[in-house]
């Protein structure tokens, strides 16, 4: 049930006047929450979450309005309506519909993501610089808003310290799923998956990989394959495996190799100190292959190979900037 927020005095910002505002898909929820909760004061204070559950028909029209979209996620918005939050951050073509109806509401409302229609319609848009947006109102970044800062990956390291213990180098394993814009080939990976067992056995290390919810059943089971003589862990969803160690594996890696095929996850392994590789990033086409390549000329990444050389990295950190301008923009106080 969502709960009406208490009305503040109006120059305090903290996390109960911040809402993210998402429709719980898991990318568009993360990115909704880091820019909340870094805008939220104190930052150790969660930003509250408005989860949405859209409906028929306005669900198929957003962010479009058309007659009655106040009832597009229902009554609990409504609720949320009659009592607005001072700010409110969505990301995802749903939030997109919800923060117009918040900023109609009074909300001052910051969209992340393109929404697809004038950015007018917010009081700020936050696009990646891949997705080509202009307008006086937009702000832009490389890559995605994320948590991922030196403060989130020690608390990671207190919360899985057992990795500590794991042979170096520990290499993190990220992999997505093969998508039209980045069809990367199963017995490629394969092949690379063997590579790095094969490298660990002879010099030492271990790889901890981690599969999100579109990775295919044949891609966790080359993993499972690959790295059931390897020091880690395969981890492919709560189930089996248990509570997800996402953070401690980018927390605890003394390097990081990636699928190209989503930009938020690319996004939170650059945004740690380590080298980061990505398994061939040429067949990315379109918008993920614009971000990849923005990161390779800057030498943030590089592709995969059998070595996986060491590097100089310099951590990817845009949500902090990107807060302090909206922070700016708004007139809110200083974190």
């Amino acid at each position: 049930m969502i709960t009406n927020l208490e009305q503040d005095d109006a120059a305090a910002v903290d996390s109960a006047r911040i809402r993210a505002v998402s429709d719980d898909r898991a990318g568009n929820l993360r990115q909704a929450t880091a820019l909340a909760d870094a805008l939220a004061s104190p930052r150790s204070a969660a930003a509250p979450v408005l989860t949405l559950a859209p409906r028929a028909p306005w669900r198929w029209l957003a962010p479009r309005r058309w007659p009655g979209s106040d009832a597009a996620f229902g009554a609990d918005f409504v609720a949320v309506l009659r009592a607005p939050p001072r700010v409110a951050v969505g990301c995802g073509r749903q939030a997109a519909l919800a923060t117009r109806l918040l900023r109609a509401a009074g909300s001052r409302v910051v969209q992340v993501l393109d929404p697809r229609l004038d950015p007018a319609h917010w009081d700020l848009v936050v696009a990646p610089e891949h997705d080509a947006l202009v307008g006086d109102n937009v702000l832009t970044l490389l890559g995605s808003v994320n948590p991922v800062d030196d403060a989130w990956l020690e608390a990671a390291r207190d919360a899985f310290p057992a990795f500590a213990a794991l042979p170096a180098p520990r290499t993190a394993l990220l992999v997505g799923a093969p998508t039209p814009r980045a069809p990367f080939d199963a017995a490629r990976f394969d092949a690379s998956c063997a590579g790095l067992a094969a490298g660990c056995a002879a010099t030492g290390g271990s790889v901890l990989a981690t599969t999100s919810r579109r990775t295919p059943a044949a891609l966790v089971a080359i993993l499972r394959d690959r790295f059931a003589r390897t020091p880690g862990l395969v981890w492919s969803g709560a189930a089996g495996d248990g509570a997800n160690p996402y953070a401690g594996l980018l927390a605890w890696a003394d390097r990081i190799v990636c699928t190209p095929d989503s930009v938020n996850m690319v996004s939170e392994a650059c945004a740690t100190r380590v080298p980061v590789f990505v398994f061939e990033p040429h067949v990315a086409s379109g918008r993920p292959r614009r971000f990849l390549d923005a990161l390779l000329a800057r030498g943030r990444i590089r592709p995969a190979d059998a070595g996986l050389a060491p590097f100089t990295a310099e951590p990817l950190r845009e949500t902090a900037r990107i807060a302090a301008e909206v922070r700016a923009r708004l007139g809110l106080p200083a974190a």
